[in-house]
């Protein structure tokens, strides 16, 4: 089978990132837990936003906004599930 480079992904990504993601079930990879990611904790206050397992605090996902960029981390997901 042939391969195709990373932007063979535009279209379908760019599908899937036009929705709520708050309202995405995650699956921690921690504990395990299935909630909507709306329920996660989420910590503002230090040089990025931080959101934890409301289950076992394990950090989900970090978020980083600077000189006109965005990081996005997911450490802590085992899976994201969208529903269409």
């Amino acid at each position: 089978m042939q391969h195709l480079d990373g932007n063979a992904l535009a279209g379908q990504l760019a599908e899937l990132f036009a929705f709520d993601a708050t309202m995405a079930s995650t699956r921690c990879g921690g504990c395990g837990a299935v909630e909507v990611l709306a329920t996660a904790m989420v910590y503002m206050d230090a040089m990025g936003t931080v959101a934890r397992c409301v289950h076992c605090d394990d950090v989900l996902l970090t978020l980083v906004e600077g000189d006109g960029r965005v990081w996005l981390s997911t450490p802590g997901l085992s899976a994201l599930e969208i529903t269409r």
